[in-house]
């Protein structure tokens, strides 16, 4: 995103489908004509309370959609992708999907028009103070037309992430670990370097850490610096940031430096001298 939003578009042929899917806000995705706005909410709210609003789709396709509503659960897996799904039980104590309705669940939109869909979140009277995710999912569905052929289908979904902060819950996390990592495969077995820094949340409250990572060599001279993604470090885990490096390295010492917000009214500054040796895992 620099505000994140997602978009995960769908190809099948028969049974195959194959996803594609953008962390940051994307007006459309161009082969559908599907569009969110917005894309991410953060809403505070009390125990007991009820919050309703409305996020907006968009059909500029061209030709009639039918769409499709879904609750979801969602997390930011090891390697900086979204992971949505119905139910995901590792979650549950985090999650505001049950909290969460949304109208209408299923609805035909011409071209071009708009369609709001008005959500509902209700927090229960007990919630205990913390931040709370979850998210919305509308999907298209093909049409007759598309059933009852056997040709290329498309289907698009666009996701809202719904942060509810209930109370008042402080960020408490902030840097862990630096090092390099050689991601080798078929087409390229020499592999290329990344750098990864992973941030450790240890409270209830999800934070987006702001900031750079400068790559030194050990002539002090910095190689590359790199801006953190714009991802949530979801309450009570870790959540590695990706940094790919398209420079060279040899074999040798570098120093990772990064110098991060996490959003407590501190800048959190780390260190580490790490190898780069592929030979090594």
């Amino acid at each position: 995103m620099h505000t994140i939003g997602y978009i995960q578009c769908r190809k099948s042929l028969v049974a195959a489908v194959l996803f594609a899917v953008a962390l940051f806000s994307l007006p459309v995705c161009a082969q559908v004509g599907l569009g969110l706005a917005p894309m991410r909410l953060e809403i505070r709210m009390a125990p007991g309370n009820q919050h309703s609003g409305s996020v907006n789709l968009t059909n500029n396709s061209g030709g009639k959609m039918r769409i499709r509503a879904e609750l979801l659960d969602f997390f930011i897996d090891s390697e900086d992708t979204p992971q949505f799904e119905r139910e995901n039980k590792a979650e549950a104590a985090y999650s505001c999907r049950k909290w969460l309705s949304v109208n209408p669940m299923e609805a035909e939109m011409d071209a071009p028009a708009q369609l709001p869909v008005r959500y509902t979140i209700h927090v229960p009277a007990d919630a205990r103070e913390g931040s709370y995710h979850c998210a919305a999912g509308f999907t298209t569905l093909p049409s007759a037309e598309a059933l009852s052929g056997t040709g290329m289908r498309m289907a698009v979904r666009v996701v809202s992430a719904f942060y509810v902060v209930v109370g008042n819950p402080q960020i408490d996390g902030g840097l862990k670990e630096f090092k390099l990592e050689n991601v080798a495969d078929k087409d390229n077995p020499k592999g290329t370097w990344r750098a990864v820094v992973v941030m450790a949340n240890h409270g209830k409250m999800y934070f987006r850490p702001t900031g750079k990572l400068d790559v030194i060599d050990a002539e002090g001279k910095v190689i590359k610096s790199l801006d953190f993604q714009s991802l949530p470090v979801l309450p009570n885990r870790e959540q590695r940031f990706l940094f790919p490096l398209d420079v060279p390295l040899g074999v040798g010492m570098y120093t990772l430096r990064a110098r991060v917000d996490i959003g407590n009214g501190e800048i959190q500054e780390g260190k580490a001298v790490v190898s780069a040796d592929p030979s090594k895992k």
